[in-house]
C-alpha cells in the first residue's frame, strides 16, 4: 500500500495549488477556522450565541450559523463578533505575482 503525504494526498483528493477545487477547499477551510475561532473566544468570554448576537445587533441563529459555516458571511460582521468578544483581528493580503498600480 503506498503512503502519502498530507500535501501529496490533498493534491491528489482535493487538486492541485491554483485549481479552483483546491482555491473553494482551502477558502471554505478558513471559514471554517474562523467560525471555530468565534466560538471558543465567546465560550472563554462566557457568552452564550444569543448573548453574543444581542451585543452585536443579530439573533442567535446568525451567530450559529457563523459558528458552523452554514451562511455566508462579511468581513463587516466578522469585525463586529471580534470587537464584542474583545478579540484582536488581523487581515493579510498578499498579491502574488501581480503587479498593481494605481494610476
Amino acid at each position: 500500500m503506498k503512503r502519502y503525504t498530507l500535501a501529496e494526498a490533498e493534491d491528489k483528493l482535493i487538486g492541485l495549488k491554483g485549481t479552483t477545487e483546491r482555491d473553494q477547499y482551502e477558502f471554505e477551510l478558513k471559514l471554517e477556522l474562523i467560525g471555530d475561532m468565534i466560538q471558543m473566544a465567546r465560550k472563554e468570554r462566557q457568552l452564550t450565541q444569543e448573548q453574543l448576537g444581542k451585543l452585536i445587533g443579530v439573533k442567535k441563529a446568525q451567530i450559529s450559523r457563523l459558528e458552523n459555516n452554514t451562511s455566508n458571511v462579511t468581513i463587516e460582521t466578522i469585525l463586529k463578533v471580534f470587537n464584542a468578544l474583545d478579540a484582536k483581528v488581523n487581515f493579510n493580503v498578499k498579491m502574488l505575482n501581480k503587479q498593481v498600480s494605481l494610476a
